[in-house]
C-alpha cells in the first residue's frame, strides 16, 4: 500500500470552498479509480490561512500512475481546487504504508 500526501492553503474567507470541491468533485472521481483505497482531508489554522492536507491510500504505485499520469510525483490539481486555494503544492509525497493501527475494544 502507498500513501500519497498533498497540501493546499485557503484564505480565511474561503474556508469552505476546498472541502466542498473535495467532497463534490475529487472523491467521486477517486472512487472510480481502480486501486484507490481511501482518503482523508485534514485542516489546520496557520499564519497564512488554513492549510489542508489530503492523504490518500492506494494499492500500488501503478494505481497512482493510472490516476496521476506518467509522473506520479506531480500533483493532480483541478481548476476547482485552484480557484479555492491561494497556494498549493505542485508535487506530492509518497510513503510505503508499514501498518495501520486502531484501538481495540
Amino acid at each position: 500500500m502507498i500513501v500519497r500526501t498533498w497540501r493546499g492553503v485557503a484564505s480565511a474567507g474561503r474556508l469552505d470552498d476546498y472541502p466542498a470541491h473535495f467532497n463534490n468533485a475529487v472523491l467521486p472521481e477517486l472512487h472510480g479509480v481502480p486501486g484507490f483505497v481511501n482518503a482523508m482531508l485534514l485542516r489546520r489554522a496557520t499564519a497564512e490561512g488554513h492549510e489542508f492536507l489530503v492523504i490518500t491510500t492506494w494499492e500500488s504505485l501503478e494505481a497512482i500512475t493510472a490516476f496521476a499520469g506518467v509522473d506520479p510525483g506531480r500533483a493532480v490539481v483541478e481548476p476547482g481546487a485552484v480557484a479555492a486555494l491561494v497556494r498549493f503544492d505542485e508535487t506530492v509525497d509518497h510513503y510505503d504504508l508499514l501498518g495501520a493501527f486502531a484501538k481495540t475494544p
